[in-house]
């Protein structure tokens, strides 16, 4: 299998590189830091097929989409690459909104468009989006973060929709609280906290599984679930009392 994970070079995305890296699966890791890409390319290469690197910011669209047409075809895209700008009650800046949305949302779609024929093409692919719980209820200290990854499972649900005739499977992760760079900067307390190794198990199975949409830990999700469900008042109230 020929795999494509972009934000690799650490968290997330470099477990489930150490997840994939089998003899039959020949891996290309993406992101913008080119050691420690270099670093998980020596390790894995001793376990799978074939590791290529591929060093972009995936806000340097023009430059993205260039390397993306190298690849050819694929057997499954992870799309991982993420940012957070952390937690504040303060409005974004612009400038920080926007580079958010270029990375948890744009960058997405500029990968596609060159993939997407390719997976129409062969009439199979999988396309794995990874969002996050934090886009079903939009807390005012993470407005931007939520906002952006809320498009993320829009966007997500209609290439589900337009390419399911054609074979290819869509998967919308929402993880919780995972251990990772990402989570690293929160000083506050993160319920369901899992470590990365459990996160990306999890994530794994929801692939195996074909799961189109998959939020997870149940626990949280479910208070997410319950807190959605009630009078907008009363919703409110429990929003800003924990804020």
């Amino acid at each position: 299998m020929k795999i494509l994970i972009t934000g690799a070079s650490s968290g997330i995305g470099a477990e489930l590189a150490r997840v994939y890296a089998k003899t039959d699966n020949e891996l290309i890791l993406l992101a913008r830091r080119k050691e420690r890409l270099q670093i998980l390319q020596e390790e894995l290469s001793l376990y799978a097929k074939s590791v290529e690197i591929i060093v972009v910011d995936v806000t340097e669209f023009d430059e993205l989409q260039e390397k993306i047409k190298l690849i050819g075809t694929l057997d499954m895209v992870i799309l991982n690459a993420g940012i957070s700008i952390g937690h504040s009650m303060d409005i974004t800046p612009f400038k920080d909104f926007k580079k958010l949305y270029d990375v948890n949302l744009l960058s997405n779609h500029a990968i596609l468009e060159i993939l997407l024929p390719h997976f129409k093409a062969q009439k199979h692919g999988k396309i794995v989006f990874i969002s996050s719980l934090a886009s079903l209820i939009s807390m005012p200290s993470s407005k931007a973060y939520s906002s952006s990854k809320r498009a993320l499972n829009a966007y997500a649900e209609g290439i589900r929709y337009k390419f399911k005739k054609d074979g290819i499977k869509v998967i919308n992760v929402l993880p919780g609280f995972i251990k990772s760079e990402l989570t690293d900067k929160n000083s506050f307390h993160m319920p369901f906290l899992l470590s990365t190794k459990d996160g990306v198990r999890k994530i794994v199975k929801a692939i195996e599984n074909n799961k189109c949409f998959y939020p997870f830990p149940l626990r949280f999700y479910l208070i997410i679930s319950f807190l959605k469900v009630l009078p907008q008042y009363l919703r409110d109230k429990i929003v800003n009392s924990i804020n």
